[in-house]
């Protein structure tokens, strides 16, 4: 599993994971050797932020699936950079979450990535 996080949200997101997963940050120079799931958050209005689609240009034929953090306050613009990515990467949306997530958003997100290990 790798994550993006600029602000803290995802890595508080991140941090409240069960430790049962392999957590990698993208800006720690370590590339995928295997497929992964990717947590990141939408910057500006709706957009993926630069360093994820720098590592995904890379990587990004071994993304399994997708989630993101987001702030609802830009109504359809919200968790807009999963979308982007789903689409482009064909991989499923597994999760958006508010910000750095609630314990049922860990939950559901745990749930998800049961189903591709």
């Amino acid at each position: 599993m790798y994550y993006y996080s600029k602000t803290g949200n995802v890595k508080s997101f991140v941090g409240k994971l069960s430790g049962s997963h392999e957590i990698y940050s993208i800006q720690d120079d370590l590339p995928p050797i295997s497929p992964f799931v990717l947590i990141t958050h939408t910057t500006g209005i709706g957009a993926v932020p630069g360093a994820v689609q720098k590592f995904l240009a890379k990587y990004g034929h071994l993304l399994k699936a997708v989630a993101v953090s987001g702030n609802r306050i830009w109504g359809r613009n919200y968790g807009k950079a999963g979308d982007i990515i789903s689409e482009q990467f064909s991989v499923p949306l597994i999760h958006k979450f508010e910000l750095r997530g609630m314990p049922s958003d860990v939950k559901k997100f745990e749930s998800e990535v049961s189903k591709f290990e």
